[in-house]
């Protein structure tokens, strides 16, 4: 699983979170077929991780943006042939469309209603991105192997360096999950949500950002220091 160390990945100012369609309608209380392994899985694992990573967003001033599935129409005849076909999509404005309320956005993050597995083909996400100086995307959500799938490889060819929190991502089983991560480790890295958070606290350590200074909230540990001895001397000077 291709990984790298913060200094590599971590852009300041330029790095943008991406929470694909992590909503009452794929994870919540208004899913079409619900599926209790799948509800399991997702509550116990990657819920958690995407709280952590959200949270550490959040502290580092990092821009955030939420994807949902939802239909511009009520009866869903703009969506993509793919989502047609298979009969994804979800009214504007209904219960299904919303994010799940422990991953709720606040007053001013872009939430983006997307008809297609890639929010680069049913969204303005690349002008919103290009126009907010974002070059590296952090992407967590579902599915691993769709709209995650779709993301990072479209991201990825229109020249964003993306960063996967793979367990910040779920598929409906654990086979598919990792292979679809072996399937697009190419075109970005894949880090953990431990990783994540202890990038971007070890950025809080006094890196300017987004709206200013970090505070000082976030302690790095001496062994932490020491891991990342190379990659302070390159963040700081």
């Amino acid at each position: 699983m291709a990984s790298c160390s913060p200094a590599e990945w971590l852009d300041p100012g330029g790095t943008a979170l991406l929470l694909v369609d992590l909503q009452q309608g794929t994870c919540g209380d208004a899913q079409p077929r619900p599926d209790a392994d799948f509800d399991r899985r997702f509550r116990a694992t990657t819920l958690p991780n995407a709280q952590r990573v959200l949270a550490a967003a959040r502290r580092g001033a990092l821009e955030v943006i939420h994807t949902v599935i939802a239909n511009l129409t009520a009866d869903g005849r703009d969506r993509s042939f793919d989502y047609t076909r298979c009969g994804m999509g979800f009214p504007p404005g209904s219960r299904a469309a919303e994010v799940i309320a422990e991953l709720a956005p606040l007053a001013d993050e872009l939430v983006l209603a997307k008809s297609s597995s890639s929010p680069f083909s049913s969204t303005s996400l690349d002008y919103l991105l290009r126009n907010l100086g974002i070059r590296t995307l952090v992407v967590i959500g579902l599915l691993t192997d769709q709209c995650i799938d779709h993301t990072v490889k479209d991201a990825a060819d229109r020249g964003y360096r993306v960063v996967c929190v793979h367990d910040a991502c779920l598929a409906v089983t654990l086979e598919r999950h990792a292979a679809a991560l072996e399937c697009f480790a190419g075109y970005g890295e894949q880090i953990s949500c431990g990783e994540f958070v202890a990038a971007m606290d070890l950025a809080a350590s006094g890196e300017p950002r987004r709206g200013g200074v970090l505070g000082d909230s976030a302690e790095v540990g001496a062994d932490l220091k020491a891991d990342f001895a190379d990659e302070i001397d390159a963040l700081f000077g």
